[in-house]
Parts: C-alpha cells; structure tokens; sequence
C-alpha cells in the first residue's frame, strides 16, 4: 500500500469507530447529541488533546513523555498563585508557559544530551512535576482567580468552545511543523531508525531535546486550559492524563516503536477518549470501569499496530 494510502488509513479507521461510538451513545443516550453536552465533550477533551498532541510529537520520534499530566498540574497552579496574588493575568500565563518549556528543557537535555532512557526520566520528572505541585499550594486548592481568565474555558465563537479551537490551533501549528519543516522530517527519521538519521547528518540530540522542550511547553498549554476550566487551580490535577494522551496518539495510528504518526489521527484519538468518558458518565458507568476501559483501548491499539506491521 502506498505511504499517502496507509496514512489516510491509519486516521480514517478510528474516524469510524468514532462515528459507531457516537452512534451507539446516540441511542442509548438522549442526552449525548445535545448541543450542550457536545461542546462539554469539547471543552473536556480539549486539555487531553493539547497533551496528546505533544505526545504525539515525542512518540512519533521514538520515545515517551509519562510527565505531561503533572507538568499540567504544576504550570496550572503556578498560574493561579501568580493571578491570585493580583498578578495580571498576562504575566502569569506567560510565567507558567516558560515554566514548562524550563521543565521539558530539562528532561530533554537529560535524554537527548545525558543518553537517558526517557521512560526513566519522564517517570521522575513525573513526581518532582506533582510533588512541588503539591509542595507550592500546601496540598490545597488556589482559589480567587480573575474572572476574566475563568471566563475563557465557557466563552464561544461561532457555537464553537474557545478551548476546543485552542486545542485544534495547536493541532494546526503541530500539523505544520511535522509536515513542513526539516525539524517534522528529523522527527520521523529519528523515529524510524535513529543511528541511520545521525549517519545522515541530523543532530539527534538536538532534536530530541526540542520534542521535550515542546511537550513541557504544551503541557503549560493544557494546564492553562484546565486550570480556566475549574476555575481553581488544582495541585491533583491531570492525574492519569499521561494515559488519556498516549492512548489518543495510539489509537489515532501513532506507532510506540516509532516513525509513525498524525496530528490528525491523533485528534481522533483523543475525541474518542472524550466521548468514552462523556458516554460512560451519561450511562453512569463508575470511574473505576472507565480506567479498565481506557486500559484495555490501548492494549487492543497497540496489538493492532504491531499487526500492522508484522503484515
């Protein structure tokens, strides 16, 4: 099958489970087509999505990021401590966003430069992330955030939630680095075999510090989203989130060996997982079944690629 072939194959099929999902909730749900409920879907997933997208980006050149969801954490409080201390609400976004370029920085040089496994790295930088989370607001909520900055997670454009265009501007932006530039094309050769890229010139270092710098950078993206979203900032938040956005790369056709992967698929992917979620809340599945659910989704994706390939 030529490549243009198999890539629009590798989206269009969780396109369709897409479309079954949301057919099969239809029926079994009133409620679930519902203009209200589908731009909550929206707002919901457009956190998961932005952290998928960055996800994404690293997978796609061979490795994996477990720290996105407490990195999220950690940006999306420092934020609200800034803005509820009368911090205007520029600086503080501004604050959190260097903050999380500084932490994917760092686990970049770590793995790029320092040659560490990045399952190793992003694992501890998973709990320094949530454990100064946590040390920062004392464990507690950050209340007393500007309205304004609350407002942005509810206001619309054209019926369209301002999240969810954050999340698909970021999806455009990623589609074109990935696509169009020497970084995206450096990415995929990495990915596919990362001696035979470095023999060809490419400074695989480089490059794979960049994809860490770019996913901390997303992950203050995600946190900011979220953290206008609860109107609070929340130190527990993005718990399991890491699993939500390696799932959605996954289903939407991202390859965990690497050199394979969309933007598009992945945004799939992660409407999937909202969908998923918003069904089983409308059905009043208990959360606990829901984690089972996502568990058994990416097992059953990462089968089915590796079917792919042994074909």
């Amino acid at each position: 099958m030529p490549a243009t072939w198999r890539r629009l194959a590798d989206w269009l099929r969780p396109l369709a489970a897409l479309l079954m999902m949301g057919s099969a909730l239809s029926f079994a749900s009133p409620h679930f087509l519902t203009s209200n409920n589908l731009a909550a879907v929206a707002v919901q997933a457009a956190a998961v999505a932005i952290l998928a997208v960055a996800e994404t980006m690293v997978i796609i050149g061979g490795h994996i990021d477990l720290s996105v969801g407490s990195v999220l954490a950690l940006c999306g409080v420092a934020a609200a401590i800034l803005m509820s201390k009368g911090v205007g609400i520029a600086v503080a976004v501004v604050a959190a966003l260097a903050l999380g370029l500084a932490v994917g920085t760092l686990s970049g040089l770590l793995i790029g430069f320092g040659r560490m496994p990045s399952f190793i790295v992003t694992l501890g930088m998973m709990g320094v992330a949530r454990g100064f989370a946590l040390i920062i607001t004392g464990g507690i909520n950050v209340f007393g955030l500007p309205s304004r900055f609350a407002a942005f997670a509810d206001a619309r454009w054209a019926a369209v939630p301002l999240p969810a265009m954050l999340a698909g501007g970021v999806a455009m932006v990623a589609h074109e680095v990935l696509s169009r530039t020497a970084l995206g094309r450096s990415v995929y050769a990495i990915g596919g075999n990362a001696e035979a890229a470095r023999l060809s010139g490419i400074s695989v270092r480089r490059v794979v510090a960049a994809l860490f710098a770019i996913s901390g950078l997303l992950s203050a993206v995600a946190g900011l989203a979220l953290t206008s979203r609860l109107s609070i900032g929340q130190p527990t938040a993005g718990v399991g989130y890491e699993l939500d956005a390696i799932a959605a790369a996954v289903i939407g056709g991202a390859s965990l060996m690497g050199g394979q992967g969309t933007i598009a698929g992945t945004l799939i992917g992660a409407a999937i997982m909202g969908v998923l979620r918003n069904g089983c809340d409308l059905l009043r599945v208990p959360a606990f079944w829901q984690q089972v659910a996502i568990g058994v989704i990416i097992i059953a994706a990462v089968f089915l690629d590796q079917f792919r390939r042994r074909r």
